[in-house]
């Protein structure tokens, strides 16, 4: 039986380059001579993006467009497209042409091989040097704080089937962060190197800021590490504040007279509020979190659907 595959395309801003994307994919999927669909999942573009993919939708009904009411971030749109992906395998991947769709093959290959999850990883990034620096920065961060066990050179570029969809589909948490959720559900899982290319036009909407964000989003939500910390320097500032007071007691039982010393007792106290208050911080974000958990809002909303049944 001809399985039929999804691929689940997140878009924002991409007017240069959607149409060349478009060519290569039905290319490569016409040659594999697959049963297939494209879900795009524009989120929130203001461009002729949304226009271009309509285009190529009238002349081929396997594309097809989930266009959310505004921007929701990467993380709800790729939500959005598994939700609304019918294939027995969802192929996730970006627009830009950086993972080349001359892959497709070899992922279905390996998935065939009885795998629930294949990540793509890259040989050598293409990119600028100082988006490699970013980039190692993000990943050491995500490993060093959240545990999480992430393959080294993570490309976007990954396929699974559709019992692991539905495990994804039942996570509906509202900080989330894809690669962390990929990993709790586990299931078996494997690797294939693939050849990164330039990307073929325009810029990355995700620069470092938006990196760093996700990657204290994915601490705050798959670690307790911030308050481990907060606890224990906690401890460590009450041993110091000990040993501070009884090497007082001892100096004044030798009758040492000491000036008085208003500046340095302003300026501990203004220290200690400092981390006081970052420690409260770190509890309110957790606090936050859980707030915005109970209000159990909707992933996402999307504003019309092009190919799809409501």
């Amino acid at each position: 039986m001809n399985k039929k595959l999804s691929l689940v395309v997140p878009v924002y801003f991409e007017e240069e380059v959607i149409s060349r994307f478009i060519f290569e994919v039905t290319e490569e999927l016409n040659v594999l001579k697959s049963n297939y669909e494209i879900v795009f999942i524009d989120d929130g573009s203001t461009d002729k993006t949304v226009d271009i993919i309509k285009e190529h939708a009238k002349s081929n009904l396997n594309i097809k467009l989930i266009e959310l009411s505004y921007n929701h971030g990467k993380q709800a749109a790729l939500t959005a497209g598994i939700t609304y992906a019918s294939g027995d395998y969802l192929l996730y991947m970006d627009p830009d042409l950086q993972d080349p769709p001359k892959e497709i093959s070899r992922f279905l290959i390996e998935i065939n091989k009885g795998f629930d999850l294949v990540f793509g990883v890259r040989k050598e990034k293409k990119d600028s040097f100082i988006n490699k620096i970013f980039s190692k920065i993000f990943w050491g961060v995500l490993r060093k704080f959240t545990g999480l066990q992430l393959p080294k050179g993570l490309a976007v570029m990954r396929i699974f089937n559709r019992k692991f969809a539905s495990k994804f589909l039942e996570y509906q948490e509202q900080n989330r962060f894809i690669e962390g959720i990929f990993m709790h559900i586990g299931m078996k899982q494997s690797t294939i190197e693939i050849e990164q290319r330039e990307r073929y036009a325009g810029t990355s909407k995700f620069n470092f800021k938006k990196k760093m964000e996700l990657a204290f989003n994915a601490i705050f939500d798959f670690s307790e590490l911030p308050l481990k910390l907060a606890v224990k320097l906690g401890l460590v500032f009450i041993g110091i504040g000990i040993l501070v007071l009884l090497t007082i007691i001892v100096l004044k039982l030798y009758m040492i007279d000491f000036q008085s010393g208003w500046p340095s007792i302003i300026g501990a106290l203004i220290i200690a509020t400092g981390i006081q208050l970052f420690f409260i911080g770190i509890a309110a974000l957790y606090i936050g979190k859980v707030y915005k958990e109970s209000k159990a809002r909707p992933l996402f909303s999307f504003k019309e659907l092009t190919n799809l049944d409501q």
